[in-house]
């Protein structure tokens, strides 16, 4: 029969939160040369980090390996229950294993380990109790024992997670800093998310290039440039000297000023060259800077678009609505 929690369950969340929350604190207590020797293990893997276990372990482990792969060091999870039904192949000498178990007794996984150390794998043993198989079969250790679980019955793994959890986290990042990984390694990583845009988008990959904006030489006449500008949605032409110098950019706003400056006489500078009226020194930026720092130039210069270069040739334009389009942010 089912038994109803019939306390203060805000107290209780709470009560949980506190609890695992202190396990990784005292966790940090425990930290030591093994912790180091892992993380230098790791960084000098020659293969891949392979990280198993079993149940909630396992779920853990899925993620530490998917952390691992995500910052630079070639990793995945192999469940121990399938690596003796073939799995094995995918463990080859070089690799470090990376073994998940509250009780370090879980048969899948020590047979796991003992196999894997007949080809020269190298074990990093992650369990609740040094004493425990996993752990005497393991080159090196990290203690992730708790008191107690967070559970109200006192069996769910619910704190002993959370440490293992935490402490995958706290290898992650050694390594990461160890190896000098930066945001741009990272963003390689995750080229499809916001992250992604923000490092690794380039000016060339979100512009319009040359061949799609309207461009004339600075010489044109007025009266055969205005009708281009239409083309696109830059209202803007870009002037060129020779086949790709930059000499200037006409925009919609010069031709209203001109208008308006014309004083009824605008039919008269309709046959002059438009590099009388052009601004002759726009804004610039190279097409290989990052599309997050173009979006602060926009920002920072309350302007609409801005002329891209590359070795000082004309190679696009860059409009506002193009960083909107690849949500640059």
């Amino acid at each position: 029969m089912a038994v109803t929690y019939s306390g203060d369950l805000l107290k209780l969340g709470r009560d949980v939160l506190a609890e695992e929350s202190q396990a990784i604190l005292d966790s940090a207590d425990k930290l030591n040369q093994d912790f180091l020797s892992a993380v230098d293990l790791m960084l000098k893997c020659k293969g891949r980090i392979v990280v198993s276990g079993v149940g909630k372990s396992g779920h853990v482990g899925r993620k530490i390996a998917a952390t691992l792969a995500s910052t630079g060091s070639p990793a995945f999870f192999v469940h121990a229950g399938e690596a003796g039904h073939g799995d094995l192949g995918m463990i080859t000498e070089g690799d470090v294993l990376v073994a998940l178990s509250n009780s370090g007794e879980t048969d899948e996984l020590v047979n796991f380990v003992s196999f894997a150390k007949r080809f020269q794998v190298r074990v990093i043993g992650m369990t609740g109790k040094p004493t425990s198989a996993i752990a005497k079969l393991s080159d090196f250790h990290i203690d992730t024992g708790v008191k107690a679980e967070a559970c109200p019955l006192g069996v769910a793994p619910t704190s002993s997670t959370t440490v293992q959890l935490a402490l995958g986290d706290a290898l992650a990042m050694a390594v990461v800093a160890a190896r000098g990984f930066t945001t741009e390694d990272f963003a390689r990583t995750h080229p499809m998310g916001a992250l992604g845009r923000k490092y690794y988008l380039r000016v060339r990959d979100v512009m319009q290039p040359i061949a799609e904006i309207p461009h004339r030489q600075a010489n044109s006449l007025l009266k055969d440039v205005i009708p281009e500008m239409a083309i696109g949605r830059m209202g803007a032409i870009l002037l060129l000297s020779g086949e790709d110098k930059l000499s200037g950019i006409f925009t919609d706003s010069d031709l209203r000023r001109l208008i308006v400056q014309s004083e009824g006489h605008f039919d008269e500078k309709l046959s002059l060259p438009v590099s009388n009226f052009m601004t002759s020194k726009p804004l610039t930026i190279d097409a290989q800077t990052l599309a997050s720092d173009a979006l602060r130039i926009f920002e920072e210069k309350r302007i609409s678009r801005i002329v891209c270069l590359e070795n000082q040739r004309v190679v696009g334009l860059l409009g506002w609505h193009n960083l909107l389009h690849h949500k640059v942010t």
